[in-house]
């Protein structure tokens, strides 16, 4: 039992500690700099800085929307390893695997923007109308909740004792916590990164966008009737990105 509060306590401090350091730092002078469009204009002396800055919002960002979602699988590794002495070590390795691949995917989607950014400003065409890559955005994620992609690596999360009976081999015992940490952080991308995405056109730091979508993916992977939320999800992406289109023609 005791463990069991640690456990929960543990996850709603770091949970709750993100929250808290994004809105301080979203209300701060420096809360431009969580909205991608901006932050490359950052002059800290170092091109390192805008993604230093970029990637400790989206860790923060991470730690508040997506570790809540991964309570259930959490709670059935800490069960598993209750009575070993090393248990809070390897709790801490699947935690860290997980967010490690979350991190990961930022990295590469501020890549990407990057690229798209230096595209668009080398065609006065396409920068004449760069309006619409946030309707392209919605789109984007909107087809996404449709696909079979989504719903494989949708049904991987929502079976979290397979998972872990699945990729928990007790041997190499932190080796195999770190990836199976990993493991599940690659499914749970699989099914949210297009979510995601609308969280980084919309800046890091917006709050609401945060609650929205954090509420939206913890219930497609955790609640019994979570996997038919998916399709009405993506109805309303496909109508605010068409919505979204026609307001910029």
């Amino acid at each position: 039992m005791a463990d069991r509060k640690a456990f929960f306590g543990l996850i709603v401090s770091l949970t709750g500690l993100a929250w808290a350091a994004l809105w301080i730092w979203d209300r701060s002078p420096y809360g431009r700099y969580l909205r991608h469009e901006q932050i490359a204009a950052i002059d800290a002396g170092s091109p390192l800085a805008p993604i230093a800055l970029y990637l400790a919002g989206w860790t923060l960002m991470t730690v508040a929307m997506m570790l809540p979602t991964t309570v259930p699988l959490l709670e059935i590794f800490r069960r598993l390893t209750a009575r070993r002495e090393d248990r809070s070590g390897l709790l801490t390795l699947v935690i860290t695997g997980y967010l490690a691949v979350w991190l990961g995917f930022g990295g590469l989607a501020h890549g990407a923007d990057w690229v798209l950014h230096e595209i668009v400003e080398q065609s006065p065409l396409l920068e004449a109308n760069a309006r619409f890559i946030g309707a392209g955005t919605l789109l984007l994620a909107g087809w996404f909740q449709f696909s079979r992609l989504k719903y494989r690596c949708l049904d991987k999360c929502r079976a979290p004792l397979s998972f872990v009976m699945e990729y928990w081999r007790g041997s190499h015992d932190r080796l195999n916590a770190w990836l199976l940490g990993m493991h599940h952080g690659l499914f749970c991308v699989g099914c949210c990164w297009a979510l995601m995405l609308l969280m980084f056109a919309v800046g890091v730091g917006n709050v609401a966008w945060m609650l929205l979508l954090g509420a939206i993916m913890a219930a497609e992977k955790n609640l019994p009737w979570g996997r038919k939320l998916s399709a009405p999800v993506g109805i309303a992406l496909l109508a605010a990105g068409g919505m979204s289109l026609l307001h910029q023609l």
